[in-house]
């Protein structure tokens, strides 16, 4: 297992006061207000760097459990503000934490081990999620969250929208809604250097068509779905909002952990065979949480808080994904992507069971100590089964600063 990081993630708190002494350092670039409210009603604070009318719009902690984002959002700030060049004709705006009610859940600073990091660890059910609840709720039942970011985009019309986002274990991967010539050089030569594994078959870009490795872009309208049980669509998302505007969005996705195994290109042997092994023990996985969720609910006396909604809601998903992952062909054939959805197979029922472990350990319930040890177990295996090393989070950010800028320079050329 990884050595303890020498730095930590930092919190909400931490990432709204260095923004807030970086626009009081200098006023006359940088300028930090408030955009909106969470369910919670904390606040969501946009700080801006610049004053071209050209935007850029970064977004962070869009998933509570990707913490690399508040870092990396500092780190292109201050390159922005200190490298001129950046800023001459464009101004950026950086949304500290998309759900800040979320990162208030999601608890490992600084994690020595996977099953340290989900011992912490939180994700809100799909409906709950601001880029997400577009392509799974109506108009008018949209979070404040993602009225405020979509709000954001409508106002600044940004030509590129970057959205920070992590695994916990792989390697690093770029979403594009619109593909942008000459980014793939770039963010393969920062990945190398920094010996941080490109992820060629990622199972979340399965089905999108690749322009280098490591980096998608979203499928025509009219294709079909990889997963077709899963009831979310990049399409719907506010990743799609900048589109009305010309704009565009890239999802720049970097690993806490490292696996040298998600970048192989080679064949499988068997990948029809082995999708249908992984969702059998998906389906094993889910029952065994269920099982136990099924012992402690008569004790937790109708608890339906965030952590229990979001466990729900992951043990849900897991028949339709299984019959998916049976009875559609794989999307890639490669060693890459069957290695990537293995890890999703394992990521699922363990989510839900660290979630459900938290309500039950809130309690003090009998079934807590069982439940710990399926986590405990799972996330051994997980990191074992992928050799998994800890990327150093100025790695990590230092990846993931690098691919934004790229990503808005490659993508300027285009909006020019």
């Amino acid at each position: 297992m990884s050595l303890l990081p020498k730095l930590r993630y930092p919190t909400v708190t931490e990432l709204v006061a260095s923004a807030r002494a970086l626009a009081a350092h200098r006023p006359r670039v940088c300028a930090l207000r408030q955009v909106g409210v969470s369910r919670a009603g904390r606040p969501l604070h946009l700080l801006s760097v610049g004053h071209a009318r050209r935007a850029v719009l970064v977004v962070a902690g869009a998933h509570s459990n990707e913490p690399t984002g508040g870092a990396t959002l500092l780190s292109v700030a201050e390159r922005v503000l200190y490298q001129r060049e950046l800023r001459t004709d464009t101004s950026w705006h950086l949304l500290l934490c998309a759900d800040p009610d979320g990162a208030s859940l999601h608890v490992t600073p600084a994690p020595r081990s996977l099953f340290d990091y989900h011992l912490g660890f939180f994700r809100p059910a799909g409906p709950e999620q601001p880029e997400w609840s577009p392509s799974v709720l109506p108009p008018d039942r949209l979070p404040p969250e993602t009225r405020a970011l979509t709000g954001v985009i409508d106002e600044l019309r940004p030509y590129l929208q970057v959205t920070l986002h992590g695994t916990d274990l792989g390697g690093s991967w770029v979403q594009l809604t619109k593909d942008v010539p000459g980014l793939a050089e770039p963010f393969a030569k920062s990945a190398a250097e920094l010996n941080i594994p490109v992820e060629t078959g990622a199972s979340d870009a399965a089905g999108w068509p690749a322009t280098g490795p490591g980096v998608h872009v979203m499928p025509s309208p009219g294709a079909g779905a990889a997963y077709p049980s899963m009831p979310d669509d990049a399409r719907h998302s506010t990743w799609y909002h900048a589109h009305r505007y010309g704009g565009l969005t890239a999802v720049v996705e970097v690993p806490m952990w490292a696996s040298d195994l998600v970048d192989d290109p080679a064949p499988h042997p068997a990948p029809a065979a082995a999708m249908r092994q992984l969702a059998g023990r998906l389906l094993r996985d889910a029952r065994a949480v269920e099982e136990v969720l099924a012992d402690a609910l008569p004790r937790l006396q109708g608890d339906d808080g965030p952590l229990m909604r979001a466990a729900k809601w992951g043990l849900e998903l897991v028949p339709g994904l299984a019959a998916d992952w049976v009875h559609t062909p794989p999307a890639d054939n490669t060693r890459a992507y069957v290695g990537s959805v293995d890890a999703f197979a394992r990521r699922v029922p363990l989510r839900a069971a660290a979630m459900l472990l938290r309500v039950l350990q809130e309690t003090d319930d009998p079934a807590a100590p069982r439940l710990e040890r399926l986590v405990a177990i799972w996330s051994h295996s997980f990191a074992e089964r992928f050799s998994a090393r800890w990327v150093p989070l100025e790695h990590q950010v230092e990846h993931q600063s690098r691919t934004v800028v790229a990503a808005a320079l490659h993508a300027r050329d285009l909006a020019t």
